[in-house]
């Protein structure tokens, strides 16, 4: 009995640990807010863009269908809504690439401002803290010997 009491802790533990890893609690949070952005973009498909579209081509795509046959047992065919949902994947997916296409030329502008940094000159003496130049091998504030590779890290 205590061996799969054992078991059983040992399976939480490692079921905790896997739920609080970062990319599972990203994903977690993407889908939620995934679902959020897509009831907006449904509404705004319905409420906003499918009314302008039908005092042009005069048509509501929600009401569109085709009966299969005649009688009220008849299959019917939706195809409307198919339509609808189609505009509103559509609208989704445009704003998601356009948000991307955003987050990727801040991304970009930053990396490149961190490339554009020139590399440091100067390093800590590993003894006194002192400034001294990338390549000293002494360190001329308490004259210490530094050895080859040796920085702040050392010490």
């Amino acid at each position: 009995m205590g061996k799969s009491r054992e078991k059983a802790t040992g399976f939480m533990a490692e079921f905790k640990k896997f739920i609080m890893r970062g990319n599972v609690m990203d994903m977690a949070v993407g889908v939620i807010v995934g679902g959020a952005f897509t009831s907006i973009a449904t509404s705004l498909n319905q409420d906003i863009l499918a009314p302008i579209l039908g005092i042009f081509g005069g048509t509501d795509f929600s009401n569109l269908f085709v009966r299969l046959g005649e009688g009220e047992e008849a299959p019917v065919l939706y195809y409307g809504n198919f339509i609808t949902a189609v505009i509103n994947f559509l609208i989704t997916a445009f704003v998601i690439f356009l948000l991307l296409k955003g987050i990727n030329s801040i991304t970009g502008r930053l990396s490149r401002e961190e490339k554009d940094k020139p590399a440091p000159a100067t390093k800590k003496c590993p003894f006194c803290k002192s400034e001294i130049a990338l390549d000293a091998t002494r360190c001329p504030h308490c004259t210490s010997r530094l050895e080859e590779g040796q920085d702040e890290a050392a010490g």
